[in-house]
């Protein structure tokens, strides 16, 4: 007899979408655990791929974090949306697609929901998303170049992350976000580059701007 999958979901919670082309969207955010580029312990940080993040994607102890089955885990986003306008279920991490699959995307789909995801772009997307925003990372393999939205976080120092890398991509938007660096300020150089570039838009952390989760 087959186990029955389970997810593992870091927190899951209400709010407005904070960034990219999607700001101030009502959203449902569903925040999965793991990553692939970073193990999310500040001991491993120093050897990651991805060494800026800013988000705690370790255990299952966050707001309604825990292990859900396929039915369980849409019942709780389903049961979070107030009502009205079109259902919205933003999936994150860490790396969503390491956990994210077609048949949990097929439970939101029939509840009415709308599917976005939020990747590094190293894990191919299921086809039957309805949104895909990409981060790319420096030194990680991009296998997912096409989508609604890349948004890289600006600066990175390595070669293979600058904004000219990406630009034959076949992207609806182009957003360069602010790198969040303790005693730096890289708004003054996002906006330079923007006008310069003007295929790439600024995307602001407006959550954090808002107060919000």
């Amino acid at each position: 007899m087959s186990r029955t999958r389970t997810y593992k979901v870091k927190e899951c919670f209400y709010t407005l979408q904070g960034e990219g082309a999607q700001s101030g969207r009502a959203a449902v955010f569903l925040r999965f655990t793991g990553c692939n580029l970073w193990s999310g312990r500040e001991e491993d940080r120093h050897d990651a791929v991805c060494r800026f993040c800013d988000t705690d994607f370790v255990g299952t102890d966050g707001q309604n974090g825990g292990r859900y089955t396929q039915v369980q885990c849409a019942d709780l986003v389903q049961s979070l949306w107030p009502g009205g306008g079109r259902p919205y279920v933003v999936c994150t991490g860490g790396e969503p697609l390491l956990q994210l699959d077609e048949p949990l995307i097929e439970e939101f789909h029939q509840r009415g929901f709308e599917v976005a995801v939020e990747t590094n772009g190293t894990v191919p997307v299921p086809d039957t998303i309805d949104w895909v925003c990409v981060s790319p990372k420096a030194n990680a393999g991009l296998v997912v170049e096409r989508g609604d939205e890349l948004k890289l976080v600006y600066p990175q120092d390595e070669a293979g992350a600058q904004p000219e890398c990406f630009t034959d991509l076949s992207f609806d938007h182009f957003f360069l976000q602010p790198k969040d660096e303790a005693g730096q300020n890289h708004l003054p150089a996002v906006v330079n580059y923007c006008l310069e570039h003007p295929q790439w838009r600024i995307s602001l952390q407006t959550h954090k701007l808002m107060g919000i989760d």
